[in-house]
């Protein structure tokens, strides 16, 4: 008996942070993601970046399609970040739902964002869809390029983690009919 009851206790113990953390998490690794996206056709993964930025950067073509969640504005700069000023995209949501219909998806698909590092817009964009109905909205954590390394000769390099670095497919330069574009 006494056996039991520490089994059970300690199985107890041990799924209690499981769900805990699964239940508040909404971030999904770039292998995870990669894997979800070949095995379910639930899913839209949308690139979150301003076009800018990913011309400079990269792109990969597993995305969906890039609809920026934060744009730039290049007519104001914001002294405090040394940077143009960062606006929230107005027509974020009906965009994400053109594209959920272009794919015969519904809201109830799980939504997958990813964005640089997936601090500033991946987690924030997932949230605010969450907030707007989307309830399996996640992202990428540590986005396309992933985080800074902190010490060494390649302090400040992006060269740790996120989709990049984890040796998912990218390129250099991005496809044209997945890209933001305001000509069209």
């Amino acid at each position: 008996m006494k056996h039991l009851i520490i089994r059970t206790l300690l199985a107890t113990a041990l799924a209690l942070p499981i769900y805990a953390a699964n239940a508040n998490e909404i971030g999904i690794s770039p292998q995870d993601t990669q894997t979800l996206i070949k095995q379910s056709e639930n899913v839209l993964f949308i690139d979150v970046r301003d076009p800018v930025e990913i011309m400079f950067i990269g792109f990969t073509d597993e995305v969906d399609l890039n609809i920026p969640y934060l744009m730039v504005d290049r007519s104001q700069w914001d002294t405090k970040k040394k940077r143009f000023r960062l606006y929230k995209n107005p027509d974020f949501i009906s965009q994400i739902k053109a594209a959920l219909t272009a794919q015969g998806l519904d809201e109830s698909a799980t939504i997958i964002t990813m964005c640089r590092s997936g601090s500033e817009r991946g987690l924030p964009s997932a949230q605010f869809l969450q907030e707007n109905g989307f309830k399996n909205a996640r992202y990428v954590i540590n986005g396309f390029q992933g985080a800074k390394v902190k010490e060494g000769e390649k302090s400040g390099l992006r060269i740790k983690n996120g989709w990049q670095n984890a040796g998912l497919p990218w390129k250099a330069k991005p496809n044209p009919t997945k890209i933001y574009r305001t000509d069209r």
